[in-house]
């Protein structure tokens, strides 16, 4: 599968001074709180950090490199280049091919990748992420996963203006009239939301619900419009005055993990593409996919 959602945010990694600096040195000062009332500085081992700036390049780039090429995009000469990326090869974080020179990452890095995506939980990551949003920008925000029966809510935190709605944790929501189904019936393989959408569409004809698509047509028009913009969006149409924005979470495999939910009350909620609540949320969603292993970049 190859979402067309916006590329997931990469973690920023500091920048040490790309002048040679002594393998021995030790990194600036960073905040590290001890009693609750100050913050105190810890060091770290420049060297370290230097170095990986190398294998953080080697991420990024889907072919091999030479040297010289590595050297420049990290931003030191060839010759430290060099000594680092030896001390690479013997512990298998970098391979050489013999033939070319060139470099790229090695077994031992494969093998932490798969060690992280073993013990790392989506569902965890993003509750302790939205927990943050939620008090940054006070809205209501969810967690959805697909279930079952279809997307379902998994978890669900309040702001403090609580949304009057009868959501609650286990709901399955509606696959063409709220923002988490918009976003699964788009990212999803069509036979897991084939027999859903046939049902929806059947109810919407017999009780002619407002807002909601009437034929295949109209399905295919909206899902399109979440593909394009990558991340779905509601303006009361599940419920009555209650807006909403569904982001995706992509894993290893760039396949739809699950959804990150906000919404709100009409009239306080900014609904606004690329306003508060959809560049936070998208923000989140990003970095949550970064650490499920995913990728937007091409292999």
């Amino acid at each position: 599968m190859s979402p067309t959602a916006r590329p997931g945010v990469r973690p920023v990694i500091r920048a040490v001074s790309p002048s040679d600096t002594p393998d021995s040195a030790v990194t600036a000062p960073t905040g590290e709180t001890h009693d609750g009332s100050e913050e105190k500085p810890r060091s770290g081992i420049q060297s370290i950090e230097v170095g990986f700036r190398l294998l953080d390049v080697l991420t990024c780039e889907p072919r091999p490199m030479m040297l010289r090429d590595l050297a420049q995009r990290a931003g030191m000469s060839p010759a430290k280049a060099h000594r680092y990326l030896v001390s690479f090869l013997r512990l298998g974080v970098v391979a050489q091919d013999p033939l070319s020179g060139r470099y790229e990452l090695g077994g031992f890095a494969l093998q932490l990748g798969l060690a992280r995506l073993a013990r790392v939980d989506g569902v965890k990551l993003a509750r302790s992420a939205l927990a943050e949003l939620r008090d940054r920008l006070d809205v209501t925000v969810g967690i959805a996963v697909w279930g079952n029966q279809g997307p379902t809510v998994v978890h669900w935190m309040e702001s403090s203006s609580p949304v009057k709605a009868s959501l609650k944790l286990g709901d399955v929501m509606p696959l063409l009239r709220s923002a988490t189904g918009l976003l699964f019936a788009a990212y999803l393989p069509r036979g897991k939301t084939a027999a859903m959408i046939d049902r929806e569409l059947a109810d919407t004809r017999r009780s002619s619900q407002a807002g909601a698509p009437r034929d295949a047509e109209d399905v295919e028009r909206l899902l399109a419009e979440v593909r394009a913009h990558g991340a779905a969006r509601v303006e009361g149409t599940l419920l009555p005055t209650i807006h909403a924005f569904c982001v995706p979470v992509f894993d290893s495999t760039g396949e739809l993990a699950l959804g990150l939910i906000a919404l709100g009350h009409e009239g306080t909620f900014d609904i606004r593409w690329d306003g508060e609540v959809d560049t936070a949320l998208r923000e989140c969603a990003g970095k949550l996919s970064y650490e499920l292993g995913y990728s937007s970049m091409p292999r």
